[in-house]
């Protein structure tokens, strides 16, 4: 693949310890960051109603775009928008899975149509008006570099801006023996394959060959988080971008990487 080159316009991001990129940002210089208020993210993109009755697996995720889309100042409801994510809702998948084995017949239709691995992009889609194309992926621990490269390639074949969101919450049950995901976490980006006014980062992607060992580039503050939570692997690229730009390796595969470089526009 020839290097795809693409542009950061805004960036979101939400967990218990940064609730928003700033945050990230003072932890990153030495200061004491802002510590979420809540443990549900606010996700203010959503109706009061929705937000009631949203888990948080899509809270989570609404609340990390919107944040991106503030700070771009983009059109929310022209991007095409990717969502990602390695487990989907551990909390849901785990309440099916015990009520179908004990008590099938109680299933709540509600929590069964939250279950499904698209339900963040069509809340997303719905509460902004968004008719642009949407996509869904699950590629496990890889989901934030597979997610990246997807939306480098549809930006360079379509020529349209675009929404990558890549977020995790936290598991419960046996579910999370497999995952071990204690910490929820979620980012965003939009992104532009053209240079604008609005741009704050370019970054040249490339597909290389082997294991990425990209724990070597995280600091310590953020090592726990990077790994408790699949999407938490988007730290070494959020912390290029927090700091002074730099090259990362984002895993894909045993045998593949994306490497990034990434230059902050002043």
């Amino acid at each position: 693949m020839s290097a795809l080159r693409i542009h950061v316009e805004g960036i979101g991001l939400w967990s218990a310890s940064w609730p928003h990129f700033n945050a990230l940002r003072d932890t990153l210089s030495g200061g004491m960051p802002e510590m979420a208020t809540s443990t549900r993210p606010p996700a203010d993109r959503l109706s009061a109603n929705e937000r009631r009755r949203a888990p948080e697996s899509v809270l989570l995720a609404i609340e990390v775009a919107g944040q991106a889309i503030d700070m771009s100042g983009a059109d929310q409801s022209q991007l095409a928008c990717i969502f990602a994510s390695a487990h989907g809702d551990h909390v849901i998948t785990d309440y099916m899975c015990q009520t179908l084995a004990q008590s099938p017949t109680s299933l709540s239709p509600t929590r069964f149509h939250n279950s499904v691995h698209n339900a963040p992009v069509g809340y997303w889609t719905i509460a902004t008006g968004c008719r642009a194309p949407s996509t869904a992926i699950c590629a496990g621990p890889v989901s934030f570099g597979t997610a990246l490269l997807e939306a480098a390639i549809q930006m360079e074949a379509d020529q349209r801006s675009t929404l990558l969101v890549c977020s995790d919450i936290a598991g419960t049950g046996a579910l999370n023996e497999l995952t071990g995901c204690t910490q929820s976490f979620g980012c965003a980006l939009v992104l532009s394959p053209q240079r604008t006014a609005r741009s704050r980062a370019s970054m040249l992607l490339r597909i290389g060959d082997g294991q990425a060992h990209d724990t070597d580039e995280i600091p310590s503050a953020l090592r726990a988080q990077y790994l408790d939570n699949a999407s938490a692997h988007a730290l070494p690229l959020l912390t290029m971008l927090a700091t002074d730009g730099g090259r990362a390796a984002i895993a894909l595969a045993p045998s593949a990487h994306l490497d990034v470089h990434t230059e902050i526009i002043p």
